[in-house]
């Protein structure tokens, strides 16, 4: 254990001086913001790529493809069992799912690197809504126009027309994704 310490240490600098550059990086080319904000995108309409192809097979054994979902909002949540930050904001994505049901928007998430069993117990108890089973992480290959999540946890909002309305690449709390939630799903399809 004490031969770990120094090591952690150090990648847990490497990683604060990396943000902190990335952070001061990009206000220094104008982009300014917080870091919630350099990892959230929100496309206007008119300007949205189409969203990644995602589809696959449930936790539950049921075939699931966003495609079939044209018409609604949907947020898709990639997450693991084994990711902390995953657990931390299940209860907010669940809260934000009983919120919205009733304007039309559909919750699905994409389990990645993890084990059937170990993933089905753990989505039991905290959410409600359907997750698409990808232990091999191959959802990343739906993404054509825009780059990838860049880890876990991930959040993508698609508008009814299917195209990209925001990404969120990082812990997303109720109030911050209802927000660009209820914005996207009071516009009209055939706006973005």
């Amino acid at each position: 254990m004490r031969r770990r310490t120094p090591l952690m240490l150090a990648l847990a600098a490497a990683l604060v001086v990396g943000v902190a550059v990335a952070v001061n990086a990009t206000a220094g080319d104008g982009g300014g913001g917080t870091l919630a904000e350099l990892t959230r995108r929100e496309y206007p309409p008119g300007e949205r790529p189409p969203a990644p192809t995602i589809a696959g097979e449930t936790l539950e054994g049921d075939s699931l493809d966003l495609a079939d979902l044209r018409g609604d909002v949907v947020v898709v949540n990639v997450w693991g069992s084994w990711c902390g930050p995953c657990r931390s904001e299940m209860p907010e994505l669940e809260q934000v799912h009983q919120n919205t049901r009733e304007q039309g928007v559909r919750f699905v998430g994409v389990n990645i690197r993890d084990d059937l069993d170990r993933a089905r117990s753990f989505a039991a108890r905290r959410i409600t809504y359907p997750s698409i089973f990808d232990p091999g992480s191959q959802y990343t290959l739906g993404f054509t126009d825009t780059p990838p999540p860049p880890g876990v946890p991930a959040t993508l909002v698609i508008d009814r027309d299917g195209n990209l309305a925001a990404t969120i690449y990082r812990v997303v709390d109720a109030p911050e994704l209802e927000r660009v939630v209820t914005a996207v799903a009071s516009e009209e399809a055939g706006g973005g």
